[in-house]
């Protein structure tokens, strides 16, 4: 794995941006992908808001400071991305953020790319009543499977705060399933 402080001066240093963001994007995007991917629902929404993402990393990578990790940084980008992609939709069709939601996920058995069994799309379809950081933490934390203290800096949230709303999540998450 490549040290991340070298990257951050190799992608500040004009002549040799352009390799070291190629070792940027290899590295990190199909974690950014299924990060994506977790909030949009769709693989080809998904890669437009990757691609989106890396776009925005290398146009702000002068102004990136280190006062977080360089993959917290991608990681906030990418799901800012990934909201505000949803939130335009959602106006774009005259619907709420919740009804584009609803619509993604009755899209989802459609969908080529998604390789989920009955199971899964049942998980998806209580997923998506979760309130929007309830979903962002589980999905973060359950499929990702990044620690409290990485969700922490990416969301700019305490640890406590973190593990109150995972556990919300899954209450939900549970009761939705019973329910079913």
């Amino acid at each position: 794995m490549i040290e991340e402080e070298t990257l951050v001066i190799d992608l500040q240093t004009k002549s040799r941006q352009a390799q070291a963001f190629e070792v940027l994007v290899n590295t990190y995007k199909e974690r950014l992908y299924w990060q994506i991917r977790s909030i949009v629902l769709n693989h080809d929404d998904a890669d437009d808001v990757l691609q989106n993402t890396f776009i925005k990393v290398y146009k702000n990578i002068d102004g990136f400071k280190g006062d977080s990790k360089l993959f917290s940084w991608m990681y906030r980008i990418a799901t800012n991305e990934a909201l505000n992609f949803i939130k335009q939709r959602a106006k774009t069709q005259g619907v709420s953020d919740t009804d584009y939601q609803d619509k993604l996920v009755a899209n989802l058995e459609a969908d080529v790319y998604f390789e989920g069994d009955e199971i899964q799309l049942q998980l998806q379809k209580a997923i998506a009543t979760l309130p929007e950081k309830q979903k962002l933490v589980f999905n973060m934390k359950y499929f990702q499977e990044l620690k409290y203290e990485e969700i922490s800096e990416i969301l700019d949230t305490s640890v406590g705060g973190l593990k109150a709303s995972y556990h919300l999540a899954v209450k939900k998450l549970e009761q939705y399933l019973k329910e079913d």
